[in-house]
């Protein structure tokens, strides 16, 4: 695969190949250069942190869609060994776009249940570029019901611009299927964890989104829309999706300040695309010490919970500022 240089990442990029010309350099002239490729890495690793240490939220959009970025069976494969992927939806057919099935993680029992992107053209078109279609939010609907009836948790692996939107989606009612996910995700009593490990866009994810607890990486977004979208609707024209990155307020710290998520998964240094298995690793902690909390409780307290949860999305109040001119 071709690497992705994010327009912002160019002086990443420029340290990259200096190092890698001077050790070619090294390998064939035999003048030892390590002192100069030493400084140049302390260079990189002070570059990689400026850099992501003050991102825009378009930027972080970015990051979220980067296509060397771990996928949901990416993180599976380093999490559960274990696991079986089962498939359809016993209506119509198997959705590709959500991929699942039981799995043993860290020594518990689970239900693992994600959305999946391709790399390359061939297997984005056999995912239907993460675009999940009615059958795919009823096989994820029957592999929870599996998991209640068996007692053991569910999670939630979210990656999608949002769920498809075509004729063939429309005619096989893909606003009931994200609706009844979302109504039987609140009647489950076993503990739910949902995870934004990429981009969490418009109902496509909320399909899958209705945890107890909802962790997202670090550049990751969870948004009502993308903000193409969101431009072409307000401003008639996609090239003002970064202003409406801004607007959304879909970066992972704003979500965590307004309630939306529970915690924040840090990412390697440079991002998740940069190291995967240390990026699973972050990913494994955190749910490992979710589930701990979460499986401690009864059935009714997960379920009660969960409901008042997404009960106080969007409550505010406000107050009159004292000192105010009449």
């Amino acid at each position: 695969m071709v690497e992705t240089m994010l327009d912002f990442e160019a002086p990443i990029t420029g340290l990259r190949k200096k190092i890698e010309e001077l050790q070619k350099f090294s390998a064939t002239s035999g003048i030892d250069v390590t002192d100069e490729v030493s400084a140049l890495q302390t260079k990189l690793e002070q570059t990689i942190k400026e850099i992501y240490s003050d991102l825009t939220p378009w930027q972080k959009v970015q990051i979220s869609r980067h296509p060397a970025r771990p996928y949901t069976l990416d993180y599976i494969a380093r999490l559960c060994p274990d696991f079986m992927e089962l498939s359809g939806d016993r209506r119509f057919s198997d959705d590709k776009a959500i991929v699942g099935g039981p799995a043993t993680f860290r020594g518990r029992k689970v239900m693992i249940i994600g959305t999946q992107k391709g790399r390359e053209m061939k297997e984005n078109v056999y995912r239907n570029f993460g675009w999940p279609q009615p059958e795919g939010y009823r096989k994820a609907l029957r592999l929870m019901r599996l998991a209640n009836q068996a007692k053991i948790p569910i999670i939630t692996f979210i990656d999608t611009p949002g769920a498809y939107p075509g004729v063939g989606s429309e005619e096989r009612h893909i606003a009931e299927a994200i609706a009844v996910n979302l109504r039987e995700m609140f009647n489950l009593t076993v503990p739910v964890i949902s995870v934004i490990v990429g981009e969490g866009g418009s109902g496509g994810a909320i399909g899958l989104g209705v945890g107890n607890r909802i962790l997202i990486m670090e550049n990751a977004y969870y948004s009502v829309i993308t903000p193409e979208g969101c431009a072409a609707i307000l401003w008639k024209d996609r090239k003002y999706a970064p202003l409406a990155a801004d607007a959304l307020q879909l970066t992972a710290a704003k979500l965590k300040e307004l309630g939306i998520a529970d915690a924040i998964i840090p990412e390697p240094a440079g991002g998740a695309h940069r190291n995967h298995d240390e990026a699973a690793a972050l990913l494994g902690d955190a749910l490992a010490a979710q589930l701990d909390e979460l499986c401690a409780q009864s059935g009714e307290e997960l379920k009660a919970g969960r409901y008042e949860k997404f009960r106080a999305f969007g409550c505010f109040e406000e107050a009159v500022a004292t000192g105010a001119e009449e």
